[in-house]
């Protein structure tokens, strides 16, 4: 009897078991025919994948888009030239994906990822831009921020929205706008002048615009305005009053999670017309999701434009007291709870590669600067702090710019070109420190992406500089992942964080410390040294027009 009962037993578990496999095998096939599209709107240029539910990207297109510089410290994006580069990803992409057999009818979703704080304002009744997008990385708001930091109230804005008063969040380009282009003025008097950061602005607009009036944004973009109350994720009052902003007056964009699939709308028109958008988040959480960190105390760092470190505390804000931002890292609404992040920002890390190459002429393209940095062994002595648009986190230094240190007649074309690479490093290795005093935490692996990732003489100075090994993935659009994994869960192609366990995982590279700590801390402290020696070089009476 009792053999027969654990024979019943063993056939009902192998049955179940064939179930299960049978029924993973089902889920795996439906998973490599169902496609997410995914916008990847970035500061330099625009781009459009489909990737398959195995996180695998089966068709792309990318196109860059002009940067205007009008003034020393500005940087500008004609916000129409935005939208039609969008367009034109979307319809290249789709064309290469059709041609290879797939129908449209298969893409579930689209979701967006877009560059951060950059601001647009346009006219409601008309749907039209009323300026240029100014950029995130802009410091023509440095003589505003001075002045705003004298203000009654200034100490008090970081423990509501998680960001300093300086050039980088959206609220001070606004307060410039309002300052300085009279037509903006008289839209906010009329009560017609509509705000917003890329986000939403793409969502207006591939809504089809003041027709539709889709007028959102998502938790994380709109943690990057200072607009909003971290603790809350609703707007401030108190911020908006410190700004002098009427919010009868100024039309600001609903905010809804990440993950959503209404909220977003559709595509008006083009070739994937009515397909919904139902996934929304900035450049730096789409890259976080799209490392899958998920969980407290997992990072990424993202060597784009700028550079961004990312790192999980959990559910609840936590404000840093050494020189970090808090933000909301995702929101895939729900029953699940926003989750937060500190982070770095370096505003510039991909544009020093580029200025090597636009403006020293040491190459011909980026893609061969560690052939340059590679024809020296070490830096030489010179070290190249990039304060292009100031310096960002951990430091926070308006007044600083570009400089140069420790340059003689030894100095090549390599030292500079690895100079260059090396200023992204150290800054990592600044904010990494902060990260570990504001968390009790020390990170024991960096996940990486973006394009300077590419460089494996890059990554190897970054685990030498930062002690710890280096991690990176094959496949490096893990921004454009994020938004396609925030857009597929709207749309039940995963629902739970376990069915993503082995997206992306495949033939990652380690990059391990080859140098020994005593030789990282005497480069690293002869970086602080160079920061230290870039302050003040912009003063009160230097404004570059930014009143």
């Amino acid at each position: 009897m009792a053999t027969s009962v654990h024979a019943a037993q063993a056939e009902r578990k192998i049955d179940a078991d064939s179930q299960n496999t049978q029924a993973s095998q089902q889920d795996e096939a439906k998973l490599k025919t169902w496609y997410i599209g995914s916008i990847d709107q970035g500061t330099t240029s625009t781009r459009f994948l489909i990737f398959n539910g195995r996180g695998v990207p089966v068709a792309s297109h990318q196109i860059e888009f002009k940067q205007m510089y009008p003034h020393s410290g500005w940087m500008e994006q004609d916000p129409r030239e935005i939208v039609e580069s969008v367009y034109t990803c979307i319809e290249e992409a789709t064309k290469s994906f059709t041609d290879r057999g797939h129908s449209t009818d298969d893409i579930k979703a689209i979701g967006i990822t877009s560059q951060r704080e950059t601001t647009i304002l346009w006219d409601r009744e008309t749907g039209e831009p009323l300026y240029n997008a100014i950029a995130w990385p802009d410091t023509r708001t440095q003589a505003i921020v001075r002045e705003l930091k004298a203000r009654k109230g200034a100490d008090k804005l970081q423990d509501i929205c998680g960001l300093p008063l300086s050039t980088y969040p959206s609220a001070l380009k606004l307060t410039w706008l309002f300052r300085n282009v009279p037509e903006v003025r008289r839209t906010y008097d009329a009560g017609r002048l509509m705000f917003g950061t890329i986000d939403t602005w793409l969502l207006y607009n591939l809504n089809g615009g003041k027709d539709k009036n889709v007028h959102v944004t998502d938790t994380t973009n709109a943690s990057r305005t200072m607009f909003v109350n971290l603790h809350t994720l609703e707007y401030s009052p108190e911020v908006l009053d410190f700004f002098e902003l009427d919010p009868q007056k100024l039309i600001l964009p609903k905010i809804v999670p990440c993950s959503d699939a209404d909220a977003f709308g559709s595509m008006a028109s083009g070739t994937l017309k009515g397909k919904r958008i139902t996934g929304c988040l900035g450049d730096q959480s789409a890259a976080l999701v799209g490392q899958l960190g998920f969980e407290p105390g997992m990072a990424k760092n993202t060597y784009g434009t700028g550079c961004f470190l990312l790192y999980n505390v959990g559910e609840m804000p936590v404000m840093s007291t050494h020189g970090l931002l808090a933000t909301v890292a995702y929101n895939f609404g729900g029953k699940r709870k926003p989750v937060y992040a500190l982070e770095g920002s370096i505003a510039v890390a991909g544009s020093a590669v580029k200025y090597v190459v636009n403006n020293l002429k040491f190459v011909e393209s980026s893609a061969k600067i560690s052939e340059c940095a590679a024809t020296v062994k070490d830096n030489g002595g010179c070290y190249f702090v990039t304060a292009f648009s100031g310096l960002f986190a951990p430091y926070w230094i308006d007044d600083a710019q570009g400089t140069m240190f420790g340059i003689t007649q030894y100095t090549q074309q390599g030292h500079i070109a690895r100079a260059a690479m090396e200023a992204t490093c150290f800054q990592t290795k600044a904010i990494l420190d902060a990260m570990e005093k504001d968390s009790g935490h020390k990170l024991t692996e960096l996940a990486v992406d973006g394009g300077m990732t590419d460089s494996d003489l890059c990554m190897q100075t970054q685990a030498d500089i930062i002690n710890i090994p280096v991690d990176r993935p094959m496949m490096r659009e893990t921004t454009a992942l994020g938004a396609a994994i925030v857009a597929g869960f709207a749309v039940d192609v995963w629902k739970e964080f376990e069915e993503l366990k082995e997206i992306n995982k495949e033939d990652r590279t380690i990059f391990k410390p080859q140098i020994s700590q005593e030789d990282s801390g005497k480069m690293y402290s002869r970086w602080t040294k160079a920061v230290e020696m870039s302050r003040g070089w912009l003063d009160s009476e230097t404004d570059n027009q930014s009143q």
